[in-house]
């Protein structure tokens, strides 16, 4: 995955379980653990916005992008 969750170290960080977050998002504490260990392929911008609205931070703070060299396309 080319994509890197880093919400359980910002979660971590604000020292914030995830039934209160979950719970102060406003979705279900399944969806959240989904998220969390990387099982979905997509977030709403809405969703991703009071998750970072509960926790202060930025997108950049739970959202990584590592470059999967086997897909890397060759440069001219």
């Amino acid at each position: 995955m080319s994509i890197i969750l880093r919400l359980d170290r910002v979660m971590a960080d604000r020292k914030m379980s995830l039934n209160e977050l979950a719970e102060k998002v406003g979705i279900s504490n399944v969806n959240l653990s989904n998220l969390k260990t990387g099982k979905v392929k997509a977030i709403r911008f809405s969703t991703l916005e009071a998750i970072c609205d509960v926790l202060d931070c930025q997108p950049g703070d739970i959202l990584e992008y590592s470059r999967d060299d086997s897909g890397k396309k060759d440069l001219p």
